[in-house]
């Protein structure tokens, strides 16, 4: 019998999807033992303000936008569905049962180490799933560092950010080169986060 396709689930608001996701996500394919990303567009997490959210469907719409149609990656929407605000634990368990034949992988940022133990269920978590952390600046070990369901991947460090990017529009930058250039267009013709 052949083993469950590996499925990394990489969760974000997303606001916006920009290049650097996107090598995130290509680098898990191509060095890991993921055979595909699919990007998890949150509708809210527990930890951060829901105010600075463009609405779901235009964060969704990004991310297709930023994926095209490379088969490495896959977008999801299915925490749109799922009751608010929406915890990862939850959603697992509702793909779990949704997708039998794969074994799904979280990815995340080494950054939510520091707050890893405030998650839902985080004990759970850690005895059913892998979590494969990419790094980010300025995070040093913390308690999670030795569990064995933690696998630290030795990504190129991106300090490319969301809010970066975010903060840059609103001061009249030219962020162009951050993000895919459909999503560009996108965000200059719907004049996101100017203000």
């Amino acid at each position: 019998m052949p083993l469950p396709a590996k499925t990394g689930l990489f969760f974000g608001s997303f606001n916006p999807i920009h290049c650097g996701h996107l090598m995130i996500a290509s680098y898990m394919v191509e060095y890991t033992d993921l055979e595909q990303v699919w990007f998890v567009v949150s509708p809210h997490n527990p930890l951060k303000e829901k105010a600075t959210l463009l609405a779901d469907h235009h964060r969704l719409a990004m991310v297709n936008l930023a994926i095209g149609e490379d088969p490495r990656f896959k977008s999801s929407n299915i925490e749109f569905k799922l009751p608010q605000p929406s915890y990862t634990i939850d959603t697992l368990a509702y793909l779990a049962e949704k997708y039998p034949g794969k074994e799904f992988v979280l990815i995340a940022g080494s950054d939510i180490l520091s707050t890893f133990h405030k998650w839902k269920n985080f004990g759970e978590l850690l005895r059913q799933y892998r979590i494969y952390l990419y790094p980010r600046p300025g995070n040093p070990a913390g308690r999670f560092d030795d569990h064995p369901s933690i696998i630290r991947v030795e990504a190129p460090l991106i300090t490319i950010s969301s809010s970066f990017i975010r903060q840059g529009i609103r001061d009249r930058k030219n962020m162009r080169y951050f993000l895919p250039d459909n999503v560009w267009k996108y965000i200059d013709e719907m004049h996101f986060y100017e203000k």
